[in-house]
């Protein structure tokens, strides 16, 4: 069992439960540190001052680790730390760092551990960084039945699943590969945050206001706004326009704590448009791509892609789903933002053709405008993005 003192950490203003300010919505970061100050969030260690996005908290990797047989949920009345004696192979110390193999399941016990209130409820993504080189998180927590959904009134610790992909990586104790958003609902819908997401008109007339996605004509639905895919690319060469790039076999170790130290030739083939319009997706191989369409995400509201769409084909998309408040925002510096896209197939070969849709976006109000924005206040790689790799690749 990880057991905490509560850490310290800068307040916030929130509005008390049952309060007329306190609407259904996305926590931003003023609020997520009251939740600090109050000690709904604790920690082994105090809080980093960086740790705070602006819809979510990064989570940090505690001391202990356990190689895995298998992947499990502990199911309702059962703890992880109980489940793990079945399922565990061998401990592994991370306060010097270790090496994460790919092929393997691994369980971390994070430093960051939660007491939630009773209306509110978290969920959980990889970070974008997290999800470009292909590693594979959840959330797992006491007595829960789904990975990376925490629910109101959880007290307890919390566990990452990680299971890398592509390639091997050297993580540490406070190394971040996950993140998490708070909600304050009412009810819970069965998505990644709890709580109903903007339906079609809604959307519509947010996408009129606010320019969600750079199409004249989007496709909106009751499952969001369509994104497709940009299989032309830009910056041609002898070799023609990129579009993308393919995960190598073998590869070096990648220290997930270290930007800008890794050859993007050692772990990448470049992928160019000859003129087809369309790859093949092998079941075996990750791709990085990118979406057609510019993103916006406006101050008051947060994204998430949904990971995996049977009605659009047999793949999934993207691991790292959050998109914070401000991304592809102009006033934040992100006007253009494509949505970079964690691609793998599923059990066949699938043909992607460009502008074929590849996902939907879901949006959500905040419960008040984050003090900082994605890319405006705190340190973010990726706004104004168009095809781009991981922060730990060489420019």
């Amino acid at each position: 069992m990880c057991v905490f003192p509560i850490a310290n950490a800068g307040a916030g203003a929130m509005p008390a439960a049952g309060s007329a300010a306190a609407a259904n919505g996305i926590f931003p970061d003023t609020y997520i540190a009251a939740l600090i100050e109050s000690g709904a969030v604790k920690a082994a260690l105090s809080f980093d001052d960086n740790q705070l996005q602006p819809a979510s908290l990064d989570l940090r990797l505690g001391t202990r680790a356990w190689r895995l047989r298998a992947s499990f949920l502990p199911g309702a009345g059962k703890t992880v730390a109980d489940r793990l004696e079945q399922v565990k192979l061998h401990e592994i110390d991370l306060q010097a760092g270790a090496v994460l193999e790919t092929g393997c399941v691994y369980l971390v016990c994070l430093l960051e551990e939660l007491a939630l209130p009773a209306d509110v409820s978290a969920a959980a993504n990889p970070k974008s960084s997290t999800g470009r080189l292909d590693v594979f998180t959840r959330i797992i927590a006491d007595g829960v039945r789904e990975f990376d959904k925490i629910p109101p009134a959880y007290h307890g610790p919390l566990y990452l699943e990680i299971s890398p992909r592509s390639f091997p990586i050297l993580v540490r104790s406070g190394s971040r590969l996950a993140q998490m958003r708070f909600a304050r609902s009412a009810r819970s819908c069965g998505l990644q945050s709890g709580l109903t997401p903007l339906d079609s008109a809604a959307l519509r007339a947010l996408q009129s206001r606010e320019q969600l996605v750079s199409d004249k004509i989007p496709d909106i639905s009751s499952a969001g706004i369509a994104l497709s895919v940009d299989l032309q690319g830009s910056a041609g060469g002898r070799a023609g326009r990129l579009i993308g790039y393919r995960s190598k076999r073998l590869c070096p170790v990648i220290d997930v704590d270290k930007p800008a130290a890794c050859a993007v030739e050692d772990f990448w083939e470049p992928i160019y448009n000859r003129g087809s319009g369309q790859i093949v997706l092998d079941p075996n191989e990750f791709y990085i791509l990118a979406s057609r369409e510019a993103v916006h995400v406006p101050p008051l509201y947060a994204a998430e892609m949904r990971p995996f769409d049977p009605l659009v084909g047999e793949f999934r998309v993207h691991y790292a789903g959050f998109f914070d408040p401000g991304f592809g925002h102009t006033l934040a510096g992100g006007a253009g933002a494509r949505a970079v896209l964690e691609v793998r197939s599923h059990e066949v070969p699938f043909i992607l053709e460009h502008g074929q849709i590849i996902g939907r976006l879901i949006y959500e109000p905040m419960l008040a405008r984050p003090e900082k924005l994605y890319g405006a206040g705190v340190k973010s790689h990726y706004q104004a993005q168009k095809l781009k790799l991981s922060k730990h690749f060489k420019a």
